[in-house]
């Protein structure tokens, strides 16, 4: 694991020095402690930070092919480079030493950019081909691992975090206020859009080129149809999944560091670890937070599977200091981020890598097999409400606007005259629709763009998908925008931030196609979500079913609570610091703000969202770095 930056010119004049790509991979230190590599050379320049995880000693990077024109830098981990290397040795290709990143540069020899199609894992890369001048960009297939860049002039600049980009180009740093929109919608900021207007993230399963000055970015890899796939038998299904999952996690155990799992006691978690027991040879090493608040203390349900499968368990009880955790992670983030369960990440990651490097995850289980309350609500609700076009249409032009704010039901009511694919989106959106902005000032307002513009993105997804089917459709819409927008977001730079590596079998991209070519009732059936994992367990007897059918809970944290005391101030004072700003324009000192600001408990995950961007803004517009170091000691 490791992050990643280069530079490469259209030209061959060798301007771009070696302190340049120092500077940009000094900005991400803590993704790869262990070592710096750099190499320059005919006006390209990559450049690596390394957390060694696979062949400690001879494993450094960029990596070279046999002469030394083609150079890869890398960040992630490709799980069958053993059959890779096998093949490419037995076409005559020689390897200098046992990492998994050697094997790109041979791929590359022998298949171009479609070398990528063979990959399996989580990556993000950067291969310079010297004598074609040819830049190659990739980013795995699901999103797991990030890669952004910009373009200056006839200069590519490209890295793992944006601080490396803005390390040596501050001049980047212009505000994307399309994209700040967005983030008022959703929560993060979906790809390929970054919060500054020159900076852009290479999509999921994407590539790009970069030769002759020209930039050429496209799709390698999607999901295939959805629910094309029908077994002679649910038991033949089963042994497929069963198969599939173990195969997974087998593959993801390798390493050459401590490894362990990071458990919630949820169904996901649990079942990696319950595979991982059966695939290791010792104790497995799992790792779980809990708050003090009952409501969201899920401690004991970790704990009961830790004690099933005798793991080495760590737990660690908090009752955190939201006010220094928040400012820290400010500066991880880089662009504002409103998903408060960064913060149980980022303390289960502090609290793994006191004991190992890399750890297994129950991450993408939720999108892959229907495992959201929502998607269960959504077919409920279509089935439940059929509102005709014409009148859901005069609801919101004629009735709607004439209904004071906080009339009982007009929201609701509004949310349910549109359309499907539009009601789905609100429910997934942080503050959906302009009706919901009552605390901003019209100026503010005025200075986006169209609400329907910003949806674009999502609904093209919808209609996009391979699917015909409702459930089908916004799964691949949550895969494609909130599983690496949010989810994925989340566990990398909060994992990252300390130097910890996480692995997601239930991602592994075999695995998610064969999800989605089941049909929609292997999924959800009679209001069972994620029906056909549960069923596997069941049938292995991996879990108890105390376990596989508790109330869920996700990865979720008392805010609500938080925002009564300490964090309440920090919260009022950072929003009215940065909507205080010219740029912004001003809050409405109000009623509507008052009542904001009075209701932690309705408008918690909102106040933390409004907090972040501001906190966000204090870091990367106005410059005022004055965040306090976290000492997670402090807790444990």
């Amino acid at each position: 694991m490791c992050g990643i930056a280069g530079i490469v010119g259209s030209g061959n004049d060798g301007r771009i020095s070696h302190e340049v790509l120092h500077t940009m991979c000094q900005a991400m230190v803590h993704r790869g402690p262990d070592e710096e590599g750099i190499f320059v050379k005919s006006g390209a320049a990559l450049g690596m930070r390394r957390l060694s995880v696979i062949d400690l000693a001879g494993g450094s990077q960029p990596i070279f092919n046999e002469d030394r024109t083609v150079w890869v830098v890398f960040n992630g981990e490709i799980y069958n480079f053993g059959e890779l290397r096998e093949e490419l040795e037995h076409r005559g290709h020689k390897f200098r030493s046992h990492t998994d990143t050697e094997v790109i540069v041979h791929l590359y020899e022998d298949s171009g950019a479609d070398c990528v199609h063979k990959l399996r894992g989580m990556f993000a890369l950067a291969l310079f081909d010297e004598p074609e001048r040819r830049l190659l960009l990739a980013r795995d297939r699901l999103g797991k691992k990030p890669l952004h860049y910009a373009v200056i002039g006839d200069q590519l600049l490209f890295a793992s975090e944006i601080k490396s980009i803005l390390a040596v180009a501050p001049a980047l740093a212009d505000i994307n206020e399309r994209a700040l929109r967005q983030y008022f919608l959703f929560g993060y900021i979906p790809d390929p859009a970054t919060a500054f207007s020159a900076i852009q993230k290479l999509p999921p399963g994407h590539l790009l080129e970069f030769e002759n000055g020209e930039v050429r970015v496209r799709q390698y890899w999607d999901l295939p149809e959805y629910g094309d796939y029908f077994p002679d038998s649910e038991e033949e299904c089963l042994e497929q999944l069963e198969a599939k999952l173990a195969e997974a996690v087998r593959i993801r155990l390798i390493a050459d560091v401590p490894l362990g799992a990071l458990l919630s006691g949820g169904t996901d978690s649990s079942t990696i670890v319950a595979l991982m027991a059966r695939a290791s040879s010792g104790p497995v090493k799992t790792f779980s937070v809990g708050f003090k608040s009952a409501d969201f203390n899920e401690a004991h349900h970790a704990r009961l599977v830790a004690e099933r499968f005798s793991t080495e368990h760590h737990e660690l009880i908090l009752e955190p200091n939201v006010v220094d955790t928040v400012e820290t992670l400010s500066r991880s983030l880089e662009e504002p981020f409103g998903d408060s369960s960064m913060l149980p990440m980022y303390y289960v990651s502090c609290l793994a890598r006191k004991h190992v490097t890399v750890v297994l995850s129950g991450d993408g289980g939720d999108e892959i097999f229907g495992g959201y309350d929502r998607y269960r609500i959504h077919l409920q609700e279509r089935e439940r409400y059929h509102i005709p076009e014409w009148a859901g249409r005069w609801y919101r032009t004629q009735i709607y606007p004439w209904l004071r704010y906080g009339t009982p039901g007009r929201n609701f009511a509004y949310s349910v005259s549109l359309p499907w694919p539009e009601r789905y989106v609100e429910a997934v959106s942080l503050l959906p629709a302009q009706r919901n902005f009552t605390l901003l000032s019209h100026e503010f307002m005025a200075s986006f763009p169209d609400e329907a513009d910003l949806l674009n993105l999502f609904h093209h997804y919808l209609e996009k998908a391979p699917a015909s089917d409702p459930l089908s459709r916004v799964l691949y819409l949550d895969t494609k925008t909130y599983l690496p927008g949010d989810i994925l977001t989340k566990v990398d730079r909060m994992s990252m931030a300390v130097s910890l590596e996480v692995r997601s079998p239930l991602l592994d991209h075999r695995l998610a196609e064969f999800a989605a070519r089941l049909s929609p009732d292997m999924k959800i059936r009679n209001s069972t979500r994620k029906y056909l994992l549960k069923e596997m367990v069941l049938r292995e007897k991996l879990l108890p079913r105390e376990v596989v059918f508790r109330k869920k809970h996700g990865f979720g944290v008392p805010i609500d609570y938080w925002f009564r005391g300490e964090s309440k101030l920090l919260a009022e004072q950072m929003i009215e610091r940065a909507f205080s700003h010219t740029h912004f324009g001003e809050v409405i000192r109000d009623r509507p703000a008052r009542k904001f600001m009075k209701s932690p408990f309705s408008n918690a995950a909102k106040i933390f969202a409004m907090t972040m961007l501001a906190l966000w803004y204090q870091m990367y517009v106005d410059g005022t770095d004055s965040v306090p170091s976290f000492d997670i000691e402090k807790y444990t």
